[in-house]
């Protein structure tokens, strides 16, 4: 059984050398190795590096995983699948989300069944949905829940969460989410989904459009909120992170998607994924997606860049092949920046005919959670116009979220 950490090698090779083409015009730094850091100095330790806490709780049980390229351990990232195994843990199969189980399929793209080819354990997908998903669940007697979000509302792996966690609850076994730091922890912001008619794969539950909250923090919120069907509760573990507040600086030991390729684009994410309930590029095909934002019209921008085929992204990559106008946001402090709607306002105001800026409106309104961002934005809005109307749900959000923190909060 090979290293996992020679697959992830070899990935950052792919989505970095592609045999596709990617052209822009001006120089960047090249990307610096993904590492935790924690304002209060001590080594943040994610709960799957932490054995000790959660093997005797597996001890001669029959297990099943949630996990991607992720679900990492230790300094040399050893895929926790290759741990378990190691540690004579009764691993019966593997659940893979939106982006698969070693994290090389884009969005929207087929999940299908299948069986990993490190190690031979059964893979089924959430992603879609199942018609096994009763039967090998009942199968088993534990579900470990292991994924990095990274702390917005449409990352669909919180959705995964919620799938899994309905599945313990109808059957009445024991979930342990194995906690990992959300990147962008540091804020609570945007939109609240309120309305049953925008909920989707990319806004499942009612929370903040940036929900500041860690996948176990979320666990006890589905739970304690009763967002469960026929308001059932699961059999919940969490096992916390370690030296981990919401004011944490953390970049990711291993990119979460190929279109969230560092530190930077995590950040960047929140503010950026509304354009695609529109034609605009934010960078998807180069070799900085979630870092650049463009269209084909210089209207948008001295700023070029010429979107190509890249290793592990979308087929139907916006503005393929055209010169593209817009923003470079390749020297923003991620670590400073903070969620805005700067950029999609600007895009708007930009664009001669606005009638074509909402290319997808229905899914616009499903990133959102709302359709009234929408219709702000076409009457004309500023953004602290939009950002007022927000504050009583998001006041009430957060006065929810307080109940179910595991770590010191950011404010």
């Amino acid at each position: 059984m090979k290293n996992f950490l020679v697959h992830s090698l070899l990935l950052a090779v792919l989505l970095t050398n592609s045999c596709g083409s990617s052209k822009i015009n001006k120089t960047s730094n090249p990307a610096v190795p993904a590492v935790q850091e924690n304002v209060s100095n001590q080594a943040i330790v994610p709960a799957a590096d932490q054995l000790k806490a959660y093997l005797p709780l597996l001890k001669g049980k029959k297990v099943g995983l949630m996990g991607n390229q992720t679900s990492v351990v230790g300094p040399n990232n050893e895929h926790l699948v290759d741990v378990l195994l190691r540690e004579k843990v009764d691993l019966k199969f593997g659940f893979a989300p939106e982006h698969g189980f070693r994290g090389d399929i884009e969005r929207g793209e087929k999940v299908s069944n299948d069986v990993d080819a490190k190690t031979g354990l059964p893979l089924f997908t959430l992603y879609g949905g199942n018609a096994k998903q009763d039967s090998i669940v009942k199968s088993i007697d534990v579900m470990i829940f292991d994924l990095q979000d990274v702390g917005a509302r449409f990352y669909t792996y919180i959705t995964s969460l919620h799938r899994v966690m309905e599945l313990c609850a109808k059957h009445n076994k024991e979930l342990i989410v194995l906690d990992r730091p959300n990147p962008c922890g540091d804020q609570v912001d945007g939109p609240v989904r309120k309305d049953d008619k925008f909920k989707s794969n990319v806004s499942f539950h009612k929370i903040a459009m940036v929900h500041g909250l860690t996948v176990g923090e979320l666990a006890k919120m589905i739970n304690g909120e009763k967002w469960l069907e026929n308001g059932k509760e699961c059999k919940l573990t969490v096992v916390p992170v370690q030296n981990y507040t919401h004011s944490s600086i953390y970049k990711l030991p291993v990119i979460p998607s190929p279109s969230l390729p560092n530190h930077l684009s995590v950040r960047l994410y929140a503010a950026l994924c509304l354009f695609e309930g529109t034609d605009i590029s934010v960078g998807r095909g180069t070799d900085w997606p979630f870092q650049v934002v463009g269209y084909t019209n210089p209207v948008y921008g001295d700023f070029t860049f010429t979107p190509g085929e890249k290793a592990g992204m979308v087929k139907h990559v916006e503005g393929k092949g055209a010169v593209n106008y817009g923003l470079d946001l390749r020297n923003i402090n991620p670590d400073e920046f903070k969620f805005t709607l700067k950029y999609v306002l600007y895009f708007y105001d930009k664009m001669p005919d606005k009638s074509k800026f909402f290319a997808r409106p229905e899914f616009f309104d499903k990133l959102a959670g709302t359709d009234e961002l929408r219709k702000q934005i076409l009457a004309g809005k500023t953004e602290k116009e939009i950002r007022e109307s927000w504050q009583p749900e998001l006041a009430a959000y957060k006065q929810m979220r307080k109940k179910y923190l595991l770590y010191p909060d950011f404010e």
